[in-house]
């Protein structure tokens, strides 16, 4: 059956929502099965995270190229390192010869942030939306964009950069990143158009069959539709059929947990054009596995026994807070691909070490936590905080005009309130909010679940320029300031946890992170694999089948990449609450 959202599609299909939902498997697929009806197909992942070219078993990268497997298919992953390299370039090029060295320096330090990075994303992105060639080129370009926070910010940016350049022509001469946009508005303003048109552009929501995730899916669905993209569709993806649940007391419950969730979707959602797609007992990965997913699974493929495996075992999660409890303090972050269970596994730590006794601040700088959702209750010992973007942004603004406006006429109160309009502000305000929070590590626990990859890796950046700027201008006396990118790198004050998946592409991306985090002398303490169905020994072939796929995977990270693992059974109740985060210390 074809998917609905498959159905009189126009130029321009997005696949937004939560990390690790399966967007990048239902773009590709749709790439692959339009490609395959003939049509001309480019397939764009905005993602920092991408995996498209592992999905296609090649190197795809910054520029379009052919798909060797799939005729009439193109693809390309917009790399927001070489979009910044090229932006820098465009604004530094036509004046190398004509600035003194120490200017130069000076705007290049402007133009080395992760705000940066972000507009030149998003210079890519508009390119895309608005370029002519590309559209006599394809029939259709499909978007496989980032996670939700990202997603959100980056469908943003169009109508706020537009509309603070409109607003105050002047700043783009002054404002460090923003130097190259003033070319660029009427680009801008087509994006918008082409976004909310629903003749051009079609966005869909992807989502599990999820409390949890559907109600972040309505927020976003309502953020979105507020900035004109009003022609959603919803798509549902892998949903575990019932005839899997057969004699299976944990499939069972699964089946069950999924029929209720999607029985009490939030009213804004169950309005939506609705697609529901069947759990596969295979990876997503390579061309006939993309094909085979808007198609009935063959009964024979499905196994029986349950591999074993005799050199792998499952160490609880327990064991990890055993070692945490001893050192009494201290900074853990919970990192990985969204999607992945960081926020489960971060509260689940939390929650073990207040119940040991310990003093405890659990804390987020995700866009799209739902921390308290996953706790639903309090515990003794226990704090709970979110880095909100928009307050932290709000509170910084208000903390400069307090200071800096004081003495001010008006007119140069309406240039700094102009000023602090700059979707640059909101980088430096939820930097400055986790600099405070971590401060706290120093006499109790403060457990982070961090952002996904992408997210994560661009606030680690900001520390690391907050930290050489310290020693910049503190000279020699400055190697010794305690800088937020200092406590980072400190295996004394910081554990860092790898939370993945037993399934080939958060593998893959965790591993991948693991060599980014050393590159910045941040060596990670341990790897938690999150709701395994191996540890949970199913009997259903439909649940045997994929917990034998997931054997060597686990394998992997207990050999190649872990200097510890604790393994995460997948669980027949919704770990949601403080007794149920404590059974999923102990695999319970």
């Amino acid at each position: 059956m074809t998917p609905l959202f498959l159905q009189n599609i126009p130029p321009f299909i997005f696949f937004t929502g939560k990390g690790g939902v399966g967007k990048t498997s239902l773009a590709c697929a749709t790439a692959v099965a339009l490609a395959d009806r003939g049509k001309r197909i480019l397939l764009v992942s905005t993602d920092p995270a991408s995996n498209v070219g592992q999905v296609f078993d090649q190197t795809i990268g910054h520029q379009i190229v052919e798909i060797e497997k799939v005729n009439n298919l193109s693809a390309m992953e917009v790399d927001p390192m070489v979009a910044a390299q090229a932006y820098r370039n465009r604004v530094l090029d036509p004046v190398r010869d004509v600035m003194p060295a120490d200017v130069l320096s000076s705007i290049e330090e402007q133009l080395s942030g992760s705000c940066t990075t972000e507009i030149a994303a998003f210079d890519e992105f508009t390119d895309l939306l608005t370029n002519t060639d590309l559209r006599e080129r394809f029939d259709h370009i499909v978007f496989d964009t980032a996670p939700t926070g990202h997603t959100i910010r980056m469908l943003e940016l169009p109508g706020a950069w537009s509309g603070y350049l409109d607003a105050n022509p002047d700043a783009a001469a002054n404002l460090g990143p923003l130097i190259g946009l003033e070319k660029n508005q009427t680009q801008y303003s087509d994006a918008v158009a082409a976004l909310s048109n629903p003749d051009q552009t079609r966005l869909v929501l992807v989502a599990r069959a999820q409390s949890s995730t559907l109600k972040e899916v309505s927020h976003t669905y309502e953020e979105l539709y507020h900035i004109g993209i009003q022609q959603q569709h919803l798509a549902i993806n892998g949903v575990l059929p019932p005839e899997a649940a057969e004699n299976d007391a944990l499939a069972q419950s699964i089946v069950e947990r999924e029929a209720q969730a999607l029985n009490e979707m939030p009213e804004n959602l169950a309005n939506l054009p609705l697609t529901q797609l069947a759990l596969k007992p295979f990876n997503l990965m390579g061309v006939e596995s993309l094909r085979a997913l808007f198609s009935p699974i063959a009964e024979n493929s499905l196994e029986t026994n349950r591999a074993t495996f005799e050199d792998i075992a499952f160490p609880p999660l327990e064991t990890l807070v055993s070692d945490l409890s001893k050192q009494g303090h201290g900074l853990v972050m919970m990192m990985g691909k969204g999607g992945v269970g960081k926020t489960t596994v971060a509260a689940s730590v939390a929650v073990a070490l207040a119940g040991r006794g310990h003093k405890v601040h659990l804390t987020t700088s995700d866009p799209a936590a739902h921390l308290s959702y996953t706790l639903d209750g309090s515990l003794n010992n226990l704090t709970v905080s979110r880095i909100d973007p928009k307050a932290e942004t709000e509170r910084y603004r208000q903390f400069v005009l307090d200071n800096q406006g004081k003495g001010l006429d008006a007119e140069g109160l309406a240039v700094l309130e102009e000023d602090l309009r700059s979707p640059c502000t909101e980088e430096i305000a939820v930097f400055q909010a986790f600099s405070r929070i971590i401060k706290q590590a120093d006499h109790q626990f403060v457990v982070m679940d961090t952002a996904p990859t992408g997210h994560t890796l661009l606030l680690l950046d900001a520390t690391g320029a907050y930290h050489r700027e310290m020693v910049r201008q503190m000279g020699q006396g400055g190697k010794d300031v305690l800088t937020p990118m200092r406590q980072l790198q400190d295996p004394q004050k910081t554990k860092v946890m790898i939370v993945t998946l037993a399934e080939t592409t958060p593998v893959l991306e965790a591993a991948n992170l693991q060599e980014d985090l050393r590159r910045a002398n941040i060596e990670p303490w341990a790897w938690v694999i999150n709701g395994s169905l191996a540890a949970a020994a199913p009997s259903s072939p439909f649940l045997i089948t994929r917990a034998n796929r997931e054997l060597p995977l686990i394998r992997d990270v207990v050999t190649r990449y872990a200097n510890q693992v604790a393994v995460i059974s997948q669980q027949a109740i919704e770990p949601v609450g403080v007794e149920q985060l404590s059974k999923l210390v102990n695999n319970l």
